[in-house]
């Protein structure tokens, strides 16, 4: 097959595995067009590999992300281009894997060795569009309980290997090829009879998560801040009204979305009266999503704030993972002269690093900050630290009318089943709602329109072995990959060298003589 047209059908499978994710959701296409990628990488040397790889990767990116021309077109090629060269590092190392025996295994191991590294750089990473991410609604889904969300991809990539290998062998070994086909398919047959759900109850409690609205849509949505606070506040106000009323039933929390006020309650005391009305209204803590002053005048913070009748703000999270380019800008005495929409963003958000475990009346819930959500190292954390209920506040504002929230809605989802926790979102505009400890939907909004969605959640205090040991297996996967790229790399060159060397001309004279 021509390079161009193994470069097509590279392309061809990356955009197939973007439609896995949602809004379109076509899973069925993932293993498949994994297994095309395989394919069309075998046999190749690994220059040409690579740039096959890049080819898969740059076209999943550039339709998976297509959400991302919100911000710009230059910053959707831009973030589509730097994602794909991590694919071309996986299709270069495939085409020296092929030289070992256990190709099948290595392969999936280099998979999550991949998504590592597209989880930490370029700058705090990227982890959007790991492969379980798509597998929510798929019969692999449950097994992320037990092995966490990277070995999941892990898992998808060995099902997608060993049926290409059994594919190499059906002709030769068609008796272990059928094996381990059959292996794979039960494997993944089985996936709907693996135990999820609440890990240890003990006991219930009535959560709202409040969705206030932002005036007008796109990349302005926020424009107008103070009207966004009154917002939320009305919306909460008038669900105390409506419980006063016995028209609605009295909650023991409730949660509003990340920058539900981006004036600072702490020195603004019109949007700290806004909160302390809401709060005294329904009689529960809130746990309200608000920008604060940094540790200097060139810094923000990105909070979780615990707002508690008659005493007020109380703990907080600072939101860990920071979106480069949107609450910070890396480089910017570099980039900022050549890029004049980053004057936008005058000043950058300060990180923080704590897990977001916050006591908010009756619950222990571990925060998220929208992007935090798609990290490793976040939910975990928190469960481990005590968190009985997850809770996910983000702002997809921005994103209104695009693919984003529906990506991210999937993550929440997944993250609720591998720590065996509920989960609750909270939105500006959608989508928020509440997900069981399996990944069930238990209720969710339909439109951007203001709301107050409740539901009863489970509180939990079990650790599921994903909880457990998910870090320590992405690492020790991670390794197993390294180990078989640099001996595959070793055997390459001893491969060369050995054809490389000079036949000795007596030898076969020597060799006949000896034979008569």
């Amino acid at each position: 097959m021509l390079l161009t047209a193994r470069l097509v059908a590279a392309a061809a499978c990356g955009a197939s595995v973007a439609v896995a994710f949602p809004p379109y959701g076509w899973w069925p296409l993932l293993v498949p067009a994994l297994v095309g990628l395989l394919a069309t990488c075998w046999g190749q040397r690994p220059r040409r590999a690579a740039l096959l790889g890049f080819g898969f990767g740059l076209a999943q990116m550039l339709v998976m992300l297509a959400w991302v021309r919100v911000i710009g077109p230059d910053a959707w090629v831009a973030l589509s281009v730097l994602e794909a060269a991590f694919f071309a590092g996986f299709g270069w190392a495939t085409a020296h894997l092929q030289r070992l025996a256990w190709w099948p295994v290595a392969v999936p191991a280099t998979w999550v060795l991949l998504e590592l590294a597209r989880s930490h750089v370029p700058f705090t990473g990227f982890p959007w569009g790991r492969l379980a991410f798509a597998t929510i609604d798929t019969p692999v889904a449950g097994y992320v309980r037990w092995v966490g969300v990277p070995a999941l991809s892990g898992l998808v990539v060995l099902v997608a290997a060993v049926l290409w290998w059994a594919l190499l062998r059906v002709r030769t070994t068609p008796r272990p090829a059928a094996l381990g086909a059959a292996g794979v398919v039960a494997l993944v047959a089985l996936g709907p009879l693996v135990p999820v759900g609440v890990a240890g109850a003990v006991g219930t409690v009535d959560v709202a998560a409040v969705q206030g609205g932002v005036p007008g849509t796109g990349a302005d949505g926020l424009a107008e801040q103070r009207e966004v606070v009154d917002n939320h506040a009305r919306a909460t106000v008038a669900y105390a009204e409506q419980v006063r009323a016995g028209a609605a039933e009295p909650v023991d929390a409730a949660i509003w979305p990340e920058n539900s006020t981006d004036i600072d309650p702490m020195s603004d005391p019109d949007t700290y009266a806004a909160i302390t009305r809401s709060v005294d209204a329904l009689g529960v803590p809130l746990l309200v999503g608000a920008l604060t002053a940094g540790s200097d005048d060139e810094h923000l913070r990105n909070v979780g704030i615990v707002w508690t009748p008659g005493s007020g703000p109380g703990e907080t999270y600072v939101k860990r993972h920071l979106v480069p380019f949107g609450e910070y800008i890396p480089m910017r005495d570099t980039l900022s002269p050549l890029i004049s929409r980053l004057d936008e963003i005058p000043r950058d958000f300060e990180a923080g690093d704590e897990p977001g475990v916050l006591d908010l009346g009756p619950v222990v819930v571990g925060d998220a900050m929208c992007y935090d959500v798609a990290f490793e190292g976040v939910t975990a954390p928190s469960v481990r630290a005590g968190a009985e209920l997850l809770v996910v506040q983000t702002n997809n504002a921005t994103y209104l009318g695009t693919g984003q929230p529906d990506q991210q809605w999937a993550i929440s989802r997944l993250r609720a089943l591998e720590s065996g926790r509920d989960l609750v979102v909270a939105s500006t505009n959608g989508i928020s709602g509440f997900v069981g400890a399996d990944g069930s939907v238990l209720e969710r909004t339909s439109s951007s329109d203001p709301t107050v969605l409740t539901a009863t959640v489970r509180r939990a205090t079990g650790l599921t072995w994903a909880v457990r040991l998910g870090g320590p297996l992405e690492l020790g996967l991670s390794l197993v990959a390294v180990v078989a790229v640099a001996l595959a790399v070793r055997a390459g060159r001893r491969a060369r060298s050995s054809a490389d060397e000079p036949v000795d001309a007596a030898a076969p004279v020597a060799a006949a003589a000896g034979g008569r």
